[in-house]
């Protein structure tokens, strides 16, 4: 990253933004029978007869005039979908948005240069906050290495909403306020803040024109800490940033009524460069393995981390740490490269501080206390009560699949993607008998403010592979076949995807010029195969790569008898965090991972036995 950042001196980070191409609308016709072709696995001839029909319908009737509509809307803007994505798929849900969407990933503890060990938080806090600040200086000074796909530029806009940024809650529809500048575009805050038992703190990061050191984050740190221990809790405001989005902004209303000074404390825990997590009250604060750390990341002690900030950095009694963010400003991949860069950092220096150990004479944090009522402190208390109610029916495992990894895969000239994607395939059909409807993201940043496209690993060739490999009768040779259609399929779905020719965001943009145009919802999306094959939100497994790198992420499933299932594939491994609701009988995240896990194996041995 050093290398590339000094290479890229002649390159600014924002400086091909203005260049990039807009995002394409494919043909209708070509969504359309991509989107017939989805729902294949998933009904029988006279179930697909009727949608097939409905589609022929839609296509040649109100379809043709909502795309006629899109087409027009495209034309005025570099990104037709980005207002409505950010709205639809974030701002306007009315659920616990933390709880629901938010996305949090364990940073690397086991096989770092960082043992979990008692008494190392703040010592470890400063080190990687420090790293952290780098990276938000090398950003305002544009000197974050623009990332490419092959010899594309990708989109770097997501790398503004890193920092400085918070979603604010509003009564129908949130709001995403963000305060980041470049160093070009003038002054930006610098303050951080820092949650500790249920208190608040911030301070500035910069001291007379000068980052602050290690050692002087590790003062600031030391006080709040002390200060947070010898004396009583606060009242966990941020406790209700996990509360439903209406409520949430009510109290909010309330806050601010009862005192300006609570307005003046919000807009500074919104305008703060991120937020820094001392999780050392509760009782499980000393995470001692991965699926601990992953756990208590995502839904952890509501009291001590703000849902609505888009980087929470959390750190545990023990040493070990997690990222938790708001999902809605920017994607997953753009906080997996600032937490690599910070990850080599820590590694280089051996975990160690090897700067000045001079400490200046800064001002102390200053603590935003809230003004509360009984009200307040009644609505903190049973939002938590809700939370930790809702998180109790949770379970969610991370485990390590050690034989191995993207070496062995690539060299068996298989993608390493597709491959994790058709064993969660076998997985699911053998744990449950029938085909999973599956979202996995891919990425549509080499356009204008791309973020995502959902591909669907689900296709008829899978689910034809498969039933072969449930099936005893079936040769080797036979199911080698099917399975290189599946890879093929799903790497030409993957790639066009990423080239802006998917189509349920299609399938979107034609929903919502219906609504704005007041006219009634189209019969193709209430034709219960719409909601079966995952459209509307439906997909029982939300899945996605965390790129090939050591950092592994995690969010929860999208339905209730669903998974999250997330993984990042390095040389040596494949590293998972499945996620499931305990309240479904029928879903179990372990089981589901040890199964995927055997499913690896089956792939591997299918390659080698038809070799032989």
């Amino acid at each position: 990253m050093e290398k590339q950042v000094q290479e890229s001196a002649e390159e600014r980070t924002f400086q091909y933004q203005s260049s990039l191409p807009s995002l394409p609308l494919p043909p209708l016709d070509e969504s359309l029978s991509k989107y017939l072709e989805s729902v294949k696995p998933f009904l029988n001839e006279e179930e697909y007869q009727r949608t097939e029909d409905i589609v022929k319908k839609f296509e040649n009737g109100i379809g043709k005039e909502l795309h006629q509509k899109l087409v027009e809307r495209a034309k005025t803007r570099r990104n037709w979908l980005e207002d409505w994505w950010l709205n639809v798929a974030y701002l306007d849900l009315r659920i616990a948005t933390q709880i629901h969407c938010n996305m949090a990933g364990p940073a690397p503890f086991i096989e770092n240069v960082w043992p979990s060990k008692e008494g190392t938080q703040i010592e470890r806090a400063c080190i990687n906050i420090w790293h952290t600040l780098k990276f938000w200086e090398l950003l305002r000074e544009e000197k974050v290495p623009i990332e490419r796909s092959r010899d594309d530029v990708l989109d770097m806009n997501q790398f503004r909403m890193l920092f400085n940024t918070c979603k604010v809650p509003g009564i129908t529809r949130d709001s995403v306020c963000n305060y980041f500048k470049t160093a070009a575009e003038g002054e930006c805050p610098s303050h951080v803040m820092v949650q500790c038992r249920g208190r608040v703190f911030t301070f500035d990061a910069i001291h007379e024109g000068n980052m602050l050191t290690a050692p002087e984050i590790s003062r600031q740190l030391t006080y709040i800490q002390k200060r947070c221990h010898s004396e009583p809790a606060g009242p966990g405001v941020a406790a209700l940033t996990s509360n439903e989005r209406t409520k949430w902004a009510e109290i909010r209303e309330y806050l601010v009524g009862l005192d300006p000074k609570n307005l003046a404390h919000l807009e500074k825990i919104q305008k703060s460069v991120f937020t820094i997590c001392l999780d050392d009250s509760s009782p499980h604060a000393t995470p001692e393995n991965y699926t601990e750390v992953t756990r208590l990341g995502i839904v952890g002690d509501p009291t001590v981390r703000w849902g609505d900030k888009s980087y929470n950095c959390i750190f545990f009694s023990n040493g070990t740490s997690s990222a938790f963010c708001d999902h809605s400003p920017f994607d997953a991949m753009a906080l997996i490269t600032m937490l690599v860069y910070t990850d080599r950092k820590i590694i280089e220096n051996e975990g160690k501080w090897k700067g000045s150990d001079k400490v200046r004479d800064l001002p102390w944090p200053e603590e935003l206390v809230f003004t509360v009522d009984q009200k307040v402190i009644n609505e903190i208390g049973r939002t938590k009560e809700i939370y930790y109610e809702k998180v109790s029916q949770l379970e969610i495992v991370s485990y390590a699949f050690t034989s191995f990894g993207k070496a062995l895969i690539r060299k068996k000239k298989l993608h390493p993607d597709t491959f994790v994607q058709l064993a969660l395939q076998l997985a699911y059909y053998k744990c449950h008998g029938r085909p999973g409807c599956c979202y996995e993201t891919a990425m549509t940043r080499r356009f204008y403010h791309g973020r995502t496209e959902t591909v669907r690993p689900c296709t008829v060739e899978a689910v034809e592979w498969c039933k072969s490999m449930l099936d005893p009768s079936a040769s080797s040779y036979e199911r080698l076949q099917l399975m290189h259609a599946a890879f093929a399929k799903h790497n030409k779905l993957r790639k066009e995807c990423e080239n802006g020719r998917g189509f349920d965001r299609h399938l979107l943009g034609l929903l919502l010029i219906a609504q704005e145009q007041g006219l009634p919802v189209p019969e193709l999306y209430v034709d219960p195969a719409f909601k079966a094959s995952g459209g509307g939100g439906n997909f029982i497994l939300s899945t996605s790569l965390t790129g090939y790198t050591r950092f592994s992420g995690c969010a929860l499933p999208m339905v209730d008898h669903g998974y999250g299932f997330f993984y990042s594939i390095r040389d040596d491994r494949i590293v998972v965090n499945c996620s499931s609701w305990k309240s479904c009988p029928e879903t179990n995240a372990e089981v589901l991972c040890r199964t995927v896990f055997q499913c690896f194996q089956d792939i591997l041995q299918l390659t080698i036995t038809t070799q032989l």
